[in-house]
């Protein structure tokens, strides 16, 4: 049976259950994911030689990494011709590209230092986000933006202005809002001694990050809480309470990243509570392994009940959907391709489901019968739907694209040494 032939039995199968697959299909088609460059080389960027800090590591020494921007660009067409749908690039400001013989540290960072990637950008038809980069830097080996020392906190707030401005270029020129996100790896190690104070301190720091003029409309603007870290294992001055607040207060997009939570806490039950509050939500879809690992993600259990929340809270319109994760222990560009394709099938999975008859079952305290149903509705031919998917973009459905994947690095990643 050919593809159209299973798609058209799926439909028919989906539809006994009142589900339109043609509308899903559609749905899915106008949704945009920002695929972030750092997993194509493990979070190095171009503008600092010294080694990852801030209380994130990458392991593995997979052959490959970019080395350059070209390279990464490279790499990133690679996997984007294998991803279907049109998407976004995540930025981090530790990617900006210097003509030969520039240099500009992060406070002195413009939109001229990330004109390659816009036009990198507009010549696919792709969006940009971004990310201030609070890591990886001289300034960076204690606290940042909650810092004592005024100068190396003031260091950091021109820099995260400096980002705000990159942003609304980024906006200006591909004419799609970016999402721009703060996150601090500030903490201690062992039982602090003050919390409070470093915690006013990043607030006065946000306060005049903001203070600045931006258009609100352009950039939406984030924060990033966190549990822990390496080095910062006992207290994190940017935690969860603390970022909601500040971005409810300051109408701001709570941020959610997946792997940043207690392990036994979860994303998707948190989603509908912000709904509840908030017009927006951001939000780093990875898979931890145990701790804020950073694993690439799977189309598992956590990843298809996100994308259901999404869907059943009406969410998608409203909700920054980013992905983030970097493991160097396996094939970058194909670590990318899975991680995008296993998303877009939860999404699809979740645009699959009768979400309104399980909503009135659940009112009507039909418990059995939702149950049954919600189980039931897992070996339905969402296969064939998604091979449709891709063979309307020209892609494998399947496990083949690694063979693709296969001969780039036989051609190009190999080469890299």
């Amino acid at each position: 049976m050919d593809t159209q032939a299973r798609y058209e039995s799926a439909r028919n199968i989906y539809k006994r259950i009142g589900v339109d697959v043609d509308a899903a299909i559609d749905e899915l088609e106008n949704i945009s994911i920002s695929m972030h460059c750092w997993q194509g080389d493990d979070v190095t960027g171009f503008d600092y030689d010294g080694p990852l800090t801030g209380g994130i590591q990458t392991t593995g020494n997979y052959p490959g990494k970019a080395r350059t921007p070209q390279e990464l660009m490279d790499d990133i067409d690679k996997a984007l011709s294998l991803i279907p749908g049109k998407h976004k690039i995540n930025l981090h400001a530790n990617y900006a590209i210097f003509e030969e013989g520039e240099f500009a540290d992060r406070d002195a960072l413009k939109p001229k230092h990330f004109a390659k990637w816009v036009t990198f950008a507009k010549e696919r038809g792709l969006g940009l986000d971004f990310n201030p980069t609070l890591f990886s830097h001289e300034n960076a080996n204690g606290l940042t933006l909650s810092n004592p020392d005024e100068e190396i906190r003031t260091f950091w707030v021109r820099h995260a202005q400096a980002c705000i401005r990159i942003s609304e270029y980024f906006a200006t020129e591909l004419g799609v809002p970016c999402f721009m996100n703060i996150w601090i790896p500030d903490g201690f190690k062992d039982i602090p001694a003050d919390r409070i104070g470093p915690r006013l301190r990043f607030k006065k720091s946000l306060d005049e990050i903001l203070a600045i003029d931006y258009d609100k409309a352009k950039v939406y603007v984030g924060v990033e809480s966190k549990v822990f870290g390496i080095g910062y294992e006992a207290y994190t001055v940017g935690s969860s309470e603390f970022s909601l607040l500040y971005v409810k207060e300051n109408g701001l997009v709570p941020l959610m990243d997946n792997g940043h939570y207690h392990p036994t806490e979860v994303v998707s039950d948190k989603i509908s509570t912000i709904f509840a509050f908030f017009d927006h939500l951001a939000l780093h879809v990875t898979r931890p392994m145990r701790w804020d690992s950073d694993h690439v993600v799977r189309f598992d259990d956590e990843t298809r009940e996100i994308a259901k929340e999404l869907i059943v809270n009406d969410a998608l319109g409203k909700t920054f959907l980013s992905l983030d994760y970097f493991d160097a222990s396996i094939n970058r560009v194909a670590a990318w391709v899975l991680g995008m394709r296993n998303l877009q099938k939860a999404l699809l999975a979740a645009l699959l489901l009768p979400n309104n008859e399980y909503k009135k079952l659940q009112d009507s305290e039909s418990f059995t019968e939702l149950l049954v149903k919600q189980e039931e509705v897992k070996t339905y031919p969402i296969g064939d739907v998604w091979a449709y998917f891709c063979e309307k973009h020209d892609m494998p459905a399947t496990e083949v694209w690694l063979d693709i994947v296969k001969q780039y690095e036989s051609d190009v990643l190999s080469k890299r040494i």
